[in-house]
């Protein structure tokens, strides 16, 4: 599920929902990972929250340079702690 209108476009609005998936804020059940993809059908990047089974638990799309830069953000995961 990707939210059309919700786009992180800044470094800092990845690591912020990066921490709110951490810390349980959105209530996602079963998360077992996060990563950076794209999308098959129109190449679209957004960040994907998984479950255990890779399936997808909640997506945002992000900008051409949040997923360029925010690869180290997501696999080494936020620094700050809000």
């Amino acid at each position: 599920m990707i939210n059309d209108n919700d786009i992180i476009d800044t470094l800092e609005e990845l690591e912020a929902f990066l921490l709110l998936v951490e810390k349980g804020g959105l209530g996602l059940q079963n998360v077992a990972g996060i990563a950076l993809a794209t999308n098959n059908s129109n190449g679209k990047p957004f960040v994907a929250v998984l479950d255990d089974k890779h399936q997808l638990l909640l997506g945002r799309w992000v900008t051409q340079d949040v997923f360029d830069n925010g690869k180290d953000i997501v696999r080494n995961g936020p620094k700050r702690a809000h």
